[in-house]
């Protein structure tokens, strides 16, 4: 791949400088272009303050990041992607919510509904809303899903300006958070026949491993996503499940974009970085030199293969105690 097909920004990154001009780092993150005016927008680990398991850029709030790390981060990441940050506190559910009704600025960054260890607000006050998937149609709040291996599943409908969120975990997936999402959707004026989706990083098939009993749930409710891992034991494909939930919703076909040429470029991009190369000398997580790394990557969306991302089945391997939170996020510009 020549140096001239990353023209068109595979990277929302500064390709000068890795600091801004107030000298924070500048969060390294990867968009695709959903829908005319919709953007998604991934995060990495590179271009974060944090420290520690979960060094680098570190999104989520509940892993004992020190709060003023994450809260930096966040207020770094919205200003990257000139947006609001809309967050809330994810419980492996379907539950939904209407951005539209809940939104209220109270961070630098947005509006923050994570009740995690984050600075409180100035009256002292910490909001919590506990659901799975986010909806709106309001232009410049970047709707948020933090995942280390779960799935984000990113829906638009451009013509009625609807754009929603899911985080995807296997029990959110079995509790049906795709449809929910995609009911809530055509509730503000949506059509199903016009809604687009991408699916972000996750998990892959081959290095999800869970017990038979798990395995075989999971394959009884959405048929042919039993696996058997790279490991040798039973797994399951959470991306595969997700892609027959969009089916069922009525969205499949065309109306799936993919994100995996952006980020398998953007993987090759960065195959040379000299603060992902120093992660992983440090992270403990696997080899460490990033050459090896890299090499071993076949899914670049594969959260446990690609050094790119946080993973939590990845840390839990290197026997650490935690890990950071990347972020994927949906805006109308």
């Amino acid at each position: 791949m020549t140096q001239s097909e990353y023209a068109d920004e595979i990277l929302d990154s500064n390709a000068i400088s890795p600091t801004d001009k107030d000298g924070r780092p500048i969060p390294v993150t990867i968009p695709v272009m959903l829908a005319p005016g919709i953007k998604v927008v991934y995060t990495t680990r590179l271009g974060g303050v944090s420290q520690g398991d979960a060094a680098g850029l570190n999104l989520g709030g509940k892993n004992g990041d020190d709060p003023a790390h994450v809260a930096a981060n966040r207020a770094a990441l919205a200003d990257e992607i000139d947006a609001r940050l809309s967050l809330v506190s994810q419980i492996h559910s379907g539950v939904a919510v209407d951005v539209d009704e809940t939104y209220a600025d109270n961070r630098a960054y947005g509006f923050d509904a994570t009740g995690g260890a984050v600075p409180e607000d100035e009256d002292g006050e910490v909001t919590v809303v506990e659901a799975d998937a986010q909806v709106t149609t309001r232009r410049g709040i970047a709707l948020g899903v933090f995942a280390a291996d779960c799935l984000p599943v990113l829906l638009a409908d451009a013509e009625s300006g609807v754009v929603g969120v899911a985080h995807c975990g296997r029990r959110g997936l079995q509790q049906g958070v795709i449809g929910e999402t995609v009911r809530m959707m055509t509730a503000k004026g949506a059509r199903a026949d016009r809604i687009v989706a991408t699916l972000g990083p996750c998990i892959c098939g081959d290095c999800y491993e869970v017990g038979e009993a798990i395995a075989s749930e999971f394959d009884a409710q959405f048929p042919g996503t039993a696996t058997i891992t790279r490991f040798g034991g039973p797994g399951i494909d959470i991306a595969a499940a997700a892609l027959r939930e969009l089916a069922a919703a009525g969205i499949a076909g065309d109306r799936i974009v993919e994100s995996r040429p952006r980020v398998a470029a953007a993987t090759q991009y960065l195959s040379e970085d000299g603060e992902l190369a120093e992660l992983c000398r440090t992270d403990g997580e696997g080899a460490t030199e990033l050459a090896e790394r890299i090499d071993g990557v076949r899914h670049s969306l594969c959260t446990l293969e690609n050094p790119l991302w946080y993973s939590h089945r990845r840390a839990s391997l290197a026997n650490k105690n935690g890990e950071g939170r990347m972020l994927a996020l949906i805006v109308m510009e």
